[in-house]
């Protein structure tokens, strides 16, 4: 009787199932007789992990959902195409042609920080809305409203900012413009500077191993820009900026289409402070004078028909900095090459003049019969001089590099294995002085990559990629990476991934600060290729998890990662005697480990709320044992609220935003052999960075803004050790933990014209 009983019930339970409501279809390229069909297209419900890939004939069938209506269809070479399904049905999808190299994106109301729940790589995306939360004002201001990034003063003195990922400063992540090294070798110290946020289109984050076909040089991630296109950006565009302490800005953007297939934008950057500010009384400037001009002419020409797509770039910058004492006079208290003071005034002081010029071309064919095959062609050159002396050091560097990389994409049976390979060369020609000591050198490298991809939205998506490269310092050596993501659930994914990294470092451009201090400069010659030192080689391994939820009908996401950076062999910058800083190689043990765990949630309609807790263990073996990484908080929390009115026809409304960053206690390099007035505890006090801006949009034309950094004021005493002898044996500016500036107001405005 049971046995009859369990098989009416398997029967009605088969039936149910045969009977689920499902929408089916066929996707096409085409209308009439000659349409043909598109076999591994993506259909998927939009904000959800419900996904299915078409087959051979171009037919999907895909569960209907009650709760989800925007039916997402995707494939290379096509515009994606969104459609509203109310009701099961089944319906014949036409995409057109795009005949880009990059899928096309629908043009719709996205989030100003998106994650993706598909890819492999832990990517996350920040377009400009977000960058508008804030006096966004180069890239390096970019991001103290994104959690995934830190950002710190690097020096007392120079005001720089300088970012941080997984617990690593930026040397060890690959920092690219439209997926060219840009901010590398002579530019490391400055160079985020040199790119002004309102060129800024979007950037993508990527953490962990980033892919073989960008370079071996990442460690810790990518940190991608895109910069505006002519084509797309407003006709006219002006952003004004100042603030209380002097600063002012002022960018504007012309645009013009000058024909069906080319388009062009010229982009003109120019800041300046004059004003003298000491808020700490220890006589030195808490910001610098300066002033920079940055000019870019950018052109795109796009023959959708034939199948192609270029960009080609041309930039000329020139920055000036002054820091030091109040009172410094170039023209009296500069050094000459003998390192004598002019006119004999002991008035320590710097300048620091940079000069650059770089271009870039793009160019990629996708064939009009095989939307999913396309070529790809990248070459860039810059030429980057800087001039600069701290006190009684003279620091030179002129700076040539050039950079190609071919790419062929193409399909394997369908879209759903996907491969990209190519080759690519680098060359770096170094002339670069450390007062009177010559370190030149040319670096040149060729390489060869293939990474292959599998795509399956429904479950499982993968990309391993492996590259070979011939370096005249680095030797011959293989960069593999790899990245899965497995969908367990609906709205999660989880991610793996690892992958090697390997640089030379360029240890005097990337520790600038070192200049600005009495401390000896020892490097510890082995033999090795670059300074005496080996390569950094370095393996990254991590994991990460995101989960989408609706809870009260609003939107979140929750994600945890956990990332381990494992040094083969790094070069160690060992600060722990005050008195000098030593470059030598790893003897034991490096890494980095990340933990972080960060919340999204819509608390009202149009009131955002992010927040985010991280934890870092950074150690190394240093001469004297086993420390933690010295000016690094182990603990940081973060809160960003941001609220939006509803606007008006004509765009009008109100916006308003709020980040605070919460920081833990750093540990201080030893000082203890320092006399007791120049000497620092073991760690610093924990405190609060608050950031607020409200901005009022009278129009789609034209708005305002106004905002203020450090609220509450926060500030370190004493940022300049051994400010009251500044040629003396203690003087030493790298020891900075928190803000030198007190609270500080500004504000601005954006017109343009579409």
């Amino acid at each position: 009787m049971n046995k009859y009983i369990i098989i009416i019930l398997m029967t009605l339970l088969s039936g149910l199932a045969s009977s689920q409501e499902k929408v089916e279809g066929v996707v096409l390229d085409s209308e009439g007789a000659n349409a043909l069909s598109l076999s591994g297209a993506n259909v998927y419900w939009q904000d959800s992990q419900t996904g299915v890939v078409t087959d051979f004939d171009g037919k999907f069938s895909i569960p209907f959902k009650k709760e989800f209506n925007k039916l997402i269809i995707s494939y290379v070479g096509f515009e994606t195409d969104t459609l509203t399904i109310n009701e099961p049905k089944t319906i014949r999808v036409i995409l057109k042609p795009s005949n880009e190299l990059d899928e096309v994106v629908v043009q719709q109301e996205r989030d100003a920080i998106q994650k993706t729940y598909f890819s492999p790589q832990n990517v996350i995306t920040v377009n400009s809305a977000e960058l508008l939360k804030a006096a966004c004002c180069n890239l390096a201001e970019s991001f103290e409203t994104n959690p995934s990034i830190d950002v710190n003063l690097s020096d007392g003195l120079t005001g720089t900012k300088q970012i941080q990922m997984l617990g690593l400063t930026s040397p060890y992540l690959l920092i690219t413009q439209e997926n060219i090294p840009m901010v590398r070798g002579a530019s490391q110290a400055y160079g985020l500077t040199f790119t002004p946020g309102t060129w800024i289109e979007s950037i993508q984050i990527t953490k962990g191993a980033g892919s073989v076909v960008n370079g071996y040089e990442s460690i810790s991630g990518q940190i991608n820009t895109e910069l505006v296109k002519p084509l797309t950006d407003n006709a006219i565009f002006v952003n004004g900026y100042a603030n209380q302490n002097g600063r002012y800005e002022l960018n504007t953007h012309f645009n013009r289409k000058l024909t069906d297939k080319w388009s062009t934008g010229l982009y003109i950057h120019g800041n300046t402070r004059s004003q003298k500010e000491d808020n700490n009384k220890d006589g030195f400037l808490d910001a610098p004078l300066g002033e920079q001009i940055n000019v870019m002419n950018r052109w795109q020409y796009q023959d959708a028909v034939k199948g192609f797509v270029s960009f080609f770039n041309v930039r000329f910058l020139n920055d000036e900095k002054q820091v030091g004492q109040v009172d410094f006079n170039p023209a009296t208290d500069r050094v000459d090459g003998s390192n004598r003071l002019l006119g004999g005034a002991e008035v320590w002081g710097s300048e620091i003049n940079t000069r650059r010029f770089d271009t870039s071309l793009k160019l990629g064919y996708v064939y009009p019969e095989l939307p999913f095959q396309s070529f790809g062609f990248q070459t860039s050159y810059s030429f980057h001089k800087q001039d600069s002396y701290f006190g009684l050091r003279t620091y030179d560097i002129n700076h040539e590099s050039i950079y190609s990389n071919l790419l062929f994409n193409s399909i394997i049976g369908d879209t759903r294995n996907k491969f990209k390979t190519g080759i690519t060369f680098a060359y770096d020609g170094y002339d670069e002085m450390v007062t009177a000591t010559d370190y030149s050198r040319e670096d040149t490298s060729v390489g060869a990559f293939l990474e292959y991809s599998y795509e399956n939205l429904e479950k499982v998506s993968l990309t391993a990629g492996l590259r070979v490269d011939n370096h005249n310092r680095l030797g011959t050596f293989v960069t593999p990476r790899f990245h899965i993501r497995y969908t367990p659930w609906e709205k999660g994914s989880l991610r793996g991934s690892f992958g090697r990294g390997k640089r030379a470092a360029n240890i005097f451009a990337e520790n600038q600060q070192l200049f600005a201090s009495a401390r000896q400069i020892n490097i510890e010659d082995t033999g090795g290729s670059v300074y005496g030192l080996n390569p950094e080689d370095a393996w990254n391994y991590g994991v990460s998890f995101l989960q989408g939820f609706n809870f009260l009908n609003k939107k979140g996401d929750i994600s945890f990662d956990y990332y381990i950076t494992d040094f083969k062999n790094q070069i160690v910058v060992d600060w722990e005697n005050p008195q000098e800083v030593s470059f030598y190689n790893l003897d034991g043990n490096s890494s980095a480990k990340s933990f972080q765990i960060e919340l999204n949630y819509e608390l009202l309609t149009r009131l955002s709320f992010r927040t985010s807790y991280k934890f870092y263990d950074v150690s190394t073996d240093y001469r004297t044992g086993n420390l933690q990484k010295p000016l690094l908080a182990q603990n940081r929390f973060f809160i960003n609220l941001g609220y939006e009115t509803e606007a008006k026809e004509n765009g009008a409304q109100w916006k308003f935003d709020y980040t605070l960053h919460s920081m833990g206690e750093q540990r201080l390099p030893d000082t203890s052999s320092n006399p007791v007035e120049y000497q620092l505890g073991d760690y610093s006090f924990p405190y609060n960075l608050m950031n607020a801006q409200i901005t009022k949009v009278f129009s789609k034309n034209f708005e305002l803004y106004i905002g203020s950094e450090n609220l509450t004021g926060e500030q370190q005493a004493n940022p300049v050790l051994g400010a009251d002898n500044s040629f003396g044996p203690n003087f030493d500016t790298t020891i900075v933990f928190a803000p030198i500036m007190g609270r500080m107001f500004y504000g601005g405005f954006r017109f343009k014209i579409q």
